[in-house]
């Protein structure tokens, strides 16, 4: 191909002079013919690239593609059933409800129903209108030691910090979340001014980077904790121990998005990566862990304090069950995040393949709680791709209280699922900190999706509750929701995910779960 390329080169340069007794188009021809001939000539003596080298100028064309493939799949090949990580047929009932548009669909589902995997709820004869059904369903989260519960919502928006998410996105979030009174977690990142602007209710996370709590050596500081907490919109505090997207590596922010602002936020040198470790420094056992809960909750005046975490060596987390009752100090709320869950960015086998799914770790959370008769201490916060309101179902129904959603969130801002997180190139300016980008999300417009995605969400939640017969919330159960395991076989939840006596664990840990050690 090198020689195809002076060939054309010289035949080029002939051409051009021939082209000269027209000056208007010879300086056109000649200027581009320039070009593409440098182009070419750094191709065949760079090293980087055979493809380049071998392939001169046309060989770029590859990486143009490339760049190009993940677009052009979704807008012209992919199916409306079987985009990733979001589907478009769900992409679309996120910006239709986000926007007020119809969110009904004309000629029958496009799910294969006799498909291994699909579920589905049953309605009722005795079904009741859903304005029967507490329309704002909420959750008291606060035990015996918390003096400030907080009454959440069903349905949250999960941590996403200042930094991987640009100030207009974290802005809309909040104000959104103000609209709706429903949470709105900051992420591990801090607490931004972004986060205060408008009032919306903010569950603080700390993460093992103790952003907003950090100490110039990098371990917790406390009065810097008690300073961050101090606005009363942080109704609630997370420890974070994990992440379902990548658990077991710390979080990731990349230098292109570490700002001057987000690195003083954070207490970090700006325009550098900042990697925040796998564990924790500030306690080192499942005893300093639970201590470290109580500490959060007198520094915080009462509020509520949880631990985020998705579930890994179960042995672990029946370790801290008996923890917690050997000091008798109960977090206030356990966030279970599925290893399906979502990130800016993570290490692809942190991704794929590290971390207990959402179900396995909601159900396994839900009956350890449970069999160790400690659960009416804690609310139970699930996350992973809780995009409609039958994933809701399907989560209270396992045992969670409550909900957190990130990605749909991002949808109702106006993400287009370009891929682009981790680059700082989000062309819908959410997770981007270019602002030329940021400039192009308009705070007071996506608020109101923000609120009213979260609003019919939650009105289509009540609408099946009803069409179920069902009036509360707590009356949910595994029994609701069935699954086909083969064409012909299905079988409940409970069926699936057996429930566990309260208490049962006292006397001895079931053999199933002995397993997991």
């Amino acid at each position: 191909m090198r020689k195809e390329f002076w060939i054309v080169s010289f035949v080029s340069l002939g051409l051009s002079l021939f082209l000269a007794q027209f000056h208007f188009l010879f300086w056109i021809f000649f200027g581009a013919l320039v070009v593409v001939f440098l182009i070419g000539v750094s191709d065949i003596f760079q090293t980087k690239q055979a493809i380049r080298s071998n392939f001169p100028v046309l060989g770029r064309l590859r990486y143009v593609f490339e760049n190009l493939r993940p677009k052009i799949y979704q807008y012209f090949i992919e199916s409306d059933i079987d985009g990733r990580p979001i589907n478009r047929i769900l992409r679309s009932v996120v910006y239709q409800r986000a926007k007020k548009q119809r969110d009904t669909i004309p000629f029958g589902t496009q799910l294969d129903v006799y498909e291994v995997g699909y579920e589905w709820m049953n309605h009722s004869i005795h079904a009741v209108d859903d304005e029967e059904v507490i329309n704002d369903p909420r959750v008291l989260v606060g035990n015996k030691d918390c003096k400030k519960p907080y009454s959440a919502s069903i349905f949250n928006i999960s941590a996403m910090s200042y930094g991987s998410l640009s100030k207009n996105a974290i802005e809309a979030l909040n104000k959104g979340s103000a609209l709706g009174h429903f949470a709105q977690n900051t992420g591990e990142g801090g607490v931004a001014p972004y986060h205060l602007k408008h009032g919306g209710d903010l569950i603080y996370q700390v993460g093992t980077g103790y952003f907003g709590c950090r100490g110039s050596d990098g371990n917790f500081d406390a009065e810097k904790f008690k300073k961050t907490v101090e606005p009363e919109s942080i109704k609630m505090i997370e420890l974070k121990i994990s992440q379902g997207a990548k658990p077991g590596h710390g979080g990731i922010l990349p230098a292109a998005k570490n700002n001057e602002e987000i690195a003083s936020i954070r207490g970090v040198t700006p325009h550098t990566a900042v990697m925040s470790p796998p564990g924790h420094k500030a306690f080192n056992s499942m005893e300093g862990l639970v201590d470290f809960i109580s500490t959060l909750r007198e520094l915080s005046g009462g509020r509520p304090v949880g631990i985020k975490l998705c579930i890994g060596i179960r042995s672990e987390f029946i370790d801290l069950c008996q923890a917690m009752m050997k000091k008798d100090i109960f977090p206030d709320f356990i966030a279970v995040d599925g290893g399906e869950g979502g990130t800016g960015a993570a290490p692809v086998e942190f991704s794929n393949s590290m971390g207990t799914p959402l179900i396995d770790g909601l159900v396994f959370v839900h009956n350890t709680l449970v069999g160790f008769g400690i659960k009416k201490h804690i609310k139970i916060f699930a996350s992973g791709k809780a995009i409609t309101a039958f994933d809701i179902i399907k989560m209270i129904s396992l045992g969670a209280d409550a909900i957190y959603s990130a990605r749909s969130m991002m949808l109702a801002l106006g993400c287009i699922q370009a891929l682009e997180c981790n680059t700082n190139h989000c062309p819908t300016g959410i997770t981007t900190h270019k602002s030329y980008l940021v400039k192009g999300l308009d705070v007071e417009d996506k608020s109101k999706r923000v609120h009213s995605y979260h609003k019919e969400t939650i009105h289509a939640f009540c609408e099946m509750l009803g069409a179920a017969g069902v009036k509360r919330v707590e009356d949910l159960k595994r029994s609701h929701i069935y699954k086909r395991l083969t064409e012909r076989k299905i079988k409940r939840y409970d069926e699936l995910y057996p429930n566990v006596e309260p208490g049962s664990f006292l006397s001895e840990i079931p053999k199933e779960y002995r397993s997991y050690f």
